[in-house]
């Protein structure tokens, strides 16, 4: 499937500056709180409840829109480096694509490196995943994720053939970090470096097989994957990890010109963000009854 190419607006050209300086007077590595911090920023959800919960023993957040279809979920499985993120965080960028689809979703809390390494994140997002259905009796369960939780959600969705599709946002599905952008883009990227990507993988992995495609979703068989959308930008060092999935898994792949990692969680800041959440829960709305 050809890759849909987005330009980038004036606007964004703007907001996209703005954010290069805002971020050039603070290079300080992140702490879980000060991440969560960060993800919180991101605007609820328009009418979208939280609750907490749990699903197949694992924590979680619930994102409740309006009206919400009956007999469907989406799974959502957030980003941070597989160390960084966690559902209550997470729970009003997931609000925002659960609004758009109608559907509610729950953020799963899997366990973080490196107090818990591989492949604990796998198994919580496994055992969740299963839960929806044995516990609550969902339906149909959609995956999602970004980065490292897009590359979780891209292992699940290759091991649970039932899945009925998947979105992934900027996903790092290739923890061996083999694709030309991790140098081609280097000096682009705003926020993201080999030297973290190595740190998350290494606390992750312990000296683990990155290519296991329980943890590199890329080395995985994809020959019976259900439909699937990405979304990535053009600076960022993951380029490679979601433009190879056109290839390999047939997957839907929007690129987005001079977009960050993970933009869509800056939906107040981008007009792309808007639209790539937009075009993710349309996605969404229609692939759940395939």
């Amino acid at each position: 499937m050809p890759q849909i190419h987005h330009p980038l607006s004036p606007a964004d050209r703007a907001a996209m500056t703005a954010l290069r300086s805002q971020l050039a007077t603070s290079r300080a590595a992140p702490t879980r709180a000060s991440f969560d911090q960060l993800i919180e920023l991101t605007p609820p959800g328009a009418g979208v409840e939280h609750r907490e919960a749990r699903v197949g023993g694992v924590p979680g957040t619930w994102c409740i829109p309006p009206s919400p279809r009956p007999g469907r979920a989406i799974l959502y499985l957030h980003g941070g480096a597989f160390i960084l993120g966690s559902a209550r965080a997470f729970r009003h960028f997931a609000g925002q694509l659960a609004v758009r689809a109608g559907i509610s979703a729950f953020v799963a809390d899997y366990r973080l490196a490196p107090e818990h390494p591989f492949p604990a994140a796998w198994e919580d997002t496994r055992d969740a995943h299963l839960g929806l259905a044995t516990e609550l009796g969902v339906e149909r369960v959609a995956i999602a994720g970004d980065s490292a939780g897009g590359g979780l959600a891209l292992a699940l969705l290759a091991a649970q053939s039932k899945a009925p599709c998947g979105v992934l946002l900027s996903p790092w599905t290739d923890l061996a970090l083999s694709g030309a952008s991790i140098e081609a883009k280097a000096l682009e990227d705003p926020l993201l470096s080999r030297a973290a990507l190595e740190a998350g993988a290494r606390h992750y992995l312990c000296g683990q097989d990155p290519r296991d495609p329980r943890a590199s979703a890329l080395y995985g068989a994809m020959e019976r994957l259900p439909p699937v959308q990405v979304h990535v930008g053009t600076a960022e060092i993951l380029l490679d990890d979601s433009v190879r999935l056109d290839a390999l898994a047939g997957a839907d792949v929007h690129v987005w010109e001079g977009m960050p990692h993970v933009f869509p969680r800056s939906v107040a800041a981008f007009e792309a963000a808007r639209d790539a959440l937009d075009l993710a829960g349309a996605f969404l709305r229609q692939s759940v009854d395939r």
